[in-house]
């Protein structure tokens, strides 16, 4: 009987390792501004599931304006598979550079 350990359950599906953080977040930046064809500026939440996907907050640039901080941003939740493919993203914010939260 073969002996797993954990890290197994986050290998790539050909075997090999999981792609590292930084990757996994270029590649979902790029993946979602190529669909959206807008401009990703920054992801502000990356983490791993159990499962071996990841879940990401991509903030995308969707009405660029002058001055820059009236430009309108949203947020996107974004999940990406194991092998760093996109799997599903939805929007979940839109707001201006130049506001915070209230809390």
């Amino acid at each position: 009987m073969a002996n797993t350990s954990d890290n197994d359950t986050h290998k790539k599906a050909d075997g090999g390792k999981p792609p590292r953080p930084a990757a996994v977040i270029v590649s979902a930046m790029q993946q979602l501004s190529q669909l959206l064809g807008l401009p990703a500026e920054a992801v502000s939440s990356c983490e791993r599931a159990d499962d071996g996907t990841w879940n990401l907050k991509v903030e995308i640039v969707e009405l660029p304006r002058v001055p820059d901080t009236m430009t309108l941003l949203a947020s996107y939740d974004v999940e990406v598979d194991a092998d760093g493919e996109l799997l599903g993203y939805r929007r979940t914010r839109r707001y201006e550079r130049g506001r915070s939260d209230r809390r």
